[in-house]
């Protein structure tokens, strides 16, 4: 299985696993605070692998390459916007809708990021793709209808909904930088965001609860938030934004899942059905494979990587053959035919 495929799914396993968590948490702070509190979790838990890694890397070119200059517009975009608006809008609508049906309303996320990267950032994509986009947005119409008619239900809903276009530009910014250093990217976002919210939750006057439940708070928000995103940057730069979105939709079944488990919901006939269809457009998306004749043109950037086909570069520093290994390298010019994703050597037009 390819690589980014898997650092996807753990993702997706890892975020989907927080959303019940997080319901279990929702009343005990405002939006705000739980928000910041989970990310602060996360960041604080990132910058503890952060050190610790430092301190056992002996070469300079062993480490990943840091944000640039460059990347700052776009990194600070996906922090205003999957950091701070994403996170709350979610804890708002687990206020009014239950565990199981936000885990899978938040397979709009992938739908959402996916229209983003066609439609604005030109990703290309196929018709099996594209069908599997429509029968997650048709079981996304399913969970809607059944909870317009509940009170505050509808409401909720849009929250959710909301919280996924969030975290879709995230993703699509996210990609910008994605060459960079995961764990930098996810640490700097939580600690920004983390302290953002909480501060915002604090100034409106809501208190903290036990140090025990902030702690245990914390915890989710570093598995669940940390980690979850450490590897969903990994999978986006070797699948691109679409295709990643796509494997991420497997987090709303593992938060459904453990819902039903830990919260004793209730699913009823819409629930299956949307479930089923969610399954079938990730099946779809699953099974793609996309090859064909493209070409490379001249490109400079630095990231961790290997001497593979498509690094065959010198170097202007003594290099002792370890890899991998981060510097700034030069692309030249190739033009070749094998099966790849829209990662970040195969941005071509089609």
């Amino acid at each position: 299985m390819h690589t980014g495929v898997i650092y996807a799914m753990l993702a997706a396993l890892l975020f989907g696993a927080s959303t019940p968590f997080a319901k279990l948490l929702v009343g005990q702070m405002s939006p705000f605070a739980l928000a910041g509190v989970l990310y602060l979790g996360s960041g604080v838990g990132l910058l503890v692998c952060y050190v610790a890694r430092a301190a056992l890397q002996r070469h300079a070119q062993d480490r990943p390459a840091t944000l640039s200059r460059s990347d700052l517009p776009w990194y600070a975009g996906a922090v205003l916007a999957g950091g701070v608006a994403g996170p709350v809008l979610l804890m708002l609508g687990l206020e009014s809708v239950s565990a199981s049906s936000a885990s899978l309303l938040l397979n709009m996320e992938g739908v959402l990021t996916a229209m983003l990267a066609w439609f604005v950032f030109k990703e290309n994509f196929d018709r099996r793709i594209f069908i599997g986009m429509l029968l997650i947005v048709a079981a996304g119409v399913l969970l809607s209808w059944d909870h317009a008619a509940s009170q505050g239900g509808l409401w909720g809903m849009v929250a959710v909904v909301g919280a996924c276009l969030c975290w879709g530009i995230d993703n699509n910014l996210t990609r910008k930088v994605s060459a960079s250093d995961p764990l930098q990217i996810a640490c700097i976002k939580g600690l920004v965001a983390g302290s953002l919210n909480l501060a915002i939750g604090l100034a409106m006057g809501s208190q903290l609860p036990a140090s025990s439940t902030v702690l245990l708070t914390g915890v989710v928000g570093f598995a669940g938030y940390g980690l979850s995103l450490v590897l969903y940057v990994l999978a986006l730069r070797h699948l691109g934004t679409a295709r990643t979105g796509a494997y991420f939709s497997m987090a709303p079944f593992a938060g459904a899942a453990l819902s039903l488990l830990m919260l004793g919901d209730a699913p009823d006939a819409l629930f299956w059905i949307a479930a089923a269809l969610m399954g079938g457009g990730i099946w779809l998306h699953l099974t793609e494979s996309h090859a064909h004749e493209h070409e490379h043109l001249p490109m400079a950037h630095a990231h961790l990587h290997r001497h593979d086909e498509h690094h065959q570069h010198s170097h202007d520093f003594e290099w002792d053959g370890a890899e991998p290994h981060a510097h700034p390298h030069q692309h030249a010019p190739l033009r070749h035919s094998h099966a790849h994703y829209p990662d970040i050597h195969h941005r071509h037009e089609h």
